[in-house]
């Protein structure tokens, strides 16, 4: 089963975490508690998840549903960032029936090009070799905005820690899932439920042009923009992406 915290009572939200991180990212949205039951889960292989040899995008899904089952919740709002956002979308297509509301947060529908799925295999040797913390390190300069990086050593520390502790197994195996993750495209006309697309306004690396994209292929999307935040929104500028959630979650 997968690892999770459930903090709060109400509504649930189910929050899942971007690559090569873990539930930790979430701790800036532990507000959101105070209105709804939070509930971050690790995904495979990371945090507290043991690694699944068989990880890919549609599996985790699978998972998720498996964890919420398990808590006897019926429907749930899910959240994703980036890579949880490719599992949410999977979640959207494969168990409609437990879904009350989505997030998909700093993410995209699109599957990896060539060049994208060269760069996974890239670093799945880097990690091989040097171990995950240096997968982060080569990402970082996209991961925040500059704004953060040159101005909240804070920020740019806690998500650092939180890489810096992941299995090299996990995110070796994280990044096969990324690379063999289906496009996820034809099935955003299909999601019937409320649903909002997040996005960093310096998001460098899923930019808020595929955000908007994504907005215009669900029925009824809505898009917010957080400002002086990239790709980790969440953890960026969490004041606004915590309000947008609540003002989301609860109109």
């Amino acid at each position: 089963m997968l690892a999770c915290s459930d903090i709060g009572s109400g509504t649930p939200l189910v929050l899942l975490h971007a690559f090569p991180l873990d539930r930790g990212m979430w701790e800036p949205q532990r507000p959101l508690s105070e209105s709804c039951r939070v509930i971050a889960v690790d995904l495979p292989g990371f945090g507290s998840s043991a690694v699944d040899p068989g990880f890919t995008i549609d599996s985790a899904a699978d998972r998720v549903a498996d964890l919420l089952d398990s808590l006897k919740l019926g429907t749930v709002a899910l959240g994703g960032l980036s890579m949880g956002g490719y599992v949410a979308m999977a979640f959207a297509r494969r168990h409609p029936e437990k879904l009350s509301r989505l997030i998909l947060a700093d993410t995209r529908s699109e599957a990896d090009d060539a060049a994208g799925r060269d760069n996974r295999d890239r670093l799945i040797k880097l990690t091989e070799e040097f171990g995950p913390s240096k997968v982060y390190e080569v990402m970082l300069p996209k991961v925040m905005s500059d704004e953060t990086q040159k101005n909240r050593p804070d920020t740019v520390a806690f998500v650092r820690g939180i890489a810096a502790r992941q299995s090299s197994a996990g995110v070796i195996g994280g990044l096969a899932a990324l690379r063999d993750r289906p496009d996820a495209t034809p099935g955003l006309e299909r999601i019937a439920v409320p649903t909002l697309i997040v996005v960093g306004e310096a998001d460098a690396i899923t930019p808020p042009a595929l955000s908007e994209s994504m907005a215009k292929r669900i029925p009824g999307g809505k898009l917010i923009r957080i400002p002086n935040a990239g790709h980790l929104a969440n953890v960026e500028n969490p004041d606004t992406f915590n309000r947008s959630l609540t003002d989301f979650l609860e109109g």
